[in-house]
């Protein structure tokens, strides 16, 4: 299979370069995914989506088996790449995805712990960086945080973890948003996760490209005045109490 060339210098893929670099070159070479990510060891087998049986959810066969299914696209290509650089976080989000299912089976919807947990998964941005920093990313203050502030950039650090977050970054276009979790500084490589913290959501959302140094385009303020991006904060409104009948 063939997929446009990565460029491993940008900051989204730098920090996975060395395995990402190798398993790309041994898929290029023919390999299968599920092959080139075999050949850099890690906490799991990679196995082809077809060895997944028919009827068992995809992430209770992973938690039984310790086997990942996979197929020959750039998602799960992804996907394997935060097994290998990211194993104890993975294997959180897995045993938390498993305990789910355990308890309440597959329905029609996940519910709101499957719900935070696959958003993660799927999109998450992993963020230390000044209080100041913070506050304004709460608070949607974008010329604050990314221009007026712009020097503390040097002291945070982002590291996009969902898939297919990193996916779409393989052709970048201005509004691809992550959702970013707050990491604290010391934080266990699982990060501690728990349904209790996963439930309310407590993402916050950043438009990856408006990060200083990630994007040449961001060099000028003008870039983030675009509120189809960089949407004002708006507060939730708030539930009318409900009225009971005596």
């Amino acid at each position: 299979m063939t997929w446009p060339a990565l460029d491993w210098r940008t900051p989204w893929f730098a920090p996975m370069a060395a395995v990402g670099a190798e398993v790309e070159r041994r898929v290029h070479a023919g390999a299968t995914v599920a092959d080139a990510l075999n050949t850099c060891g890690g906490p799991v087998r990679f196995v082809p989506q077809d060895a997944l049986p028919e009827g068992e959810a995809y992430e209770a066969f992973i938690f039984r088996t310790g086997c990942v299914p996979t197929r020959n696209n750039l998602h799960d290509f992804f996907n394997g790449l935060m097994w290998l650089t990211r194993p104890q976080l993975k294997r959180r989000l897995n045993e938390l995805q498993a305990a789910q299912i355990a308890r309440a089976g597959i329905g029609a919807t996940r519910g709101p712990v499957r719900d935070a947990l696959t958003l993660f998964d799927e999109n998450a941005a992993l963020l230390q960086a000044p209080a100041e920093l913070v506050q304004a990313l709460r608070e949607r203050r974008w010329r604050e945080l990314f221009v007026d502030r712009r020097a503390l950039w040097a002291q945070a650090r982002l590291e996009l973890f969902g898939h297919a977050l990193l996916e779409k970054l393989v052709a970048p276009y201005k509004s691809i948003t992550a959702h970013v979790w707050v990491m604290e500084e010391g934080a266990a490589p699982d990060l501690g996760l728990t349904p209790e913290r996963l439930v309310p959501k407590p993402f916050l959302p950043l438009p990856v490209l408006g990060v200083p140094g990630w994007w040449a385009a961001n060099e000028d303020a003008s870039f983030y005045e675009d509120a189809e991006v960089f949407r004002p904060h708006r507060e939730r409104p708030r539930r009318r109490p409900e009225i009971i009948a005596m």
